[in-house]
């Protein structure tokens, strides 16, 4: 069981048998009244966020997941293919289920699968990824000072905001929690 102060952006919990993931947490300390810790929690199964709020001595039961290592194969009929890393039994998640993280995923990439109760029910991208840019509009002469940045297209589909710069067929690096421009590989 984890206490209000164990809690964290990240972290998995289980309620009402359902796993989730917290997106948002914020600790609140009232008056004369205990600690509260305010959250958004989103369900790993069907994707529906919602809000809960815990009170000073309440707990949360952590989700006991699994974590494999899979490889992405390709994406068809709103469904994401993966083989596994270890056994290479193919399987599939609804894109729905992987939510904004689509746009990082290429052919190729490994993945952490997250398993609850023996079903994967999500994906984790590593924190930095290569991805070679395929649309960069032309830099603009002398419009360089300051943070100048320009929308480019990624092989993935995904557009991001990237240096002036950035060049079509470079290739670059992208934080996935952020979706944000790092560095050039």
């Amino acid at each position: 069981m984890l206490n209000l102060s164990e809690i964290k952006i990240g972290q998995l919990i289980k309620i009402a048998g359902n796993p989730f993931v917290v997106i948002k947490a914020e600790h609140h300390k009232m008056g004369r009244g205990g600690a509260v810790l305010k959250t958004k929690l989103k369900n790993l199964i069907n994707n529906n966020v919602i809000e809960k709020t815990f009170q000073g001595n309440d707990k949360a039961e952590e989700a006991i997941t699994e974590i494999k290592q899979a490889n992405f194969m390709y994406q068809a009929n709103n469904e994401a293919y993966f083989m596994d890393n270890q056994s290479f039994e193919q399987f599939s998640l609804p894109i729905e289920q992987i939510g904004a993280k689509l746009k990082f995923l290429k052919q190729g990439l490994d993945v952490d699968i997250l398993y609850f109760q023996d079903k994967p029910v999500a994906i984790k991208l590593p924190i930095k990824i290569e991805l070679k840019v395929i649309s960069s509009p032309p830099g603009i002469k002398g419009n360089s000072a300051g943070n100048v940045t320009k929308i480019i297209e990624l092989e993935t589909g995904a557009k991001i905001n990237a240096p002036m710069f950035i060049n079509q067929d470079d290739i670059i690096r992208i934080n996935t929690d952020t979706g944000e421009y790092v560095e050039r590989a």
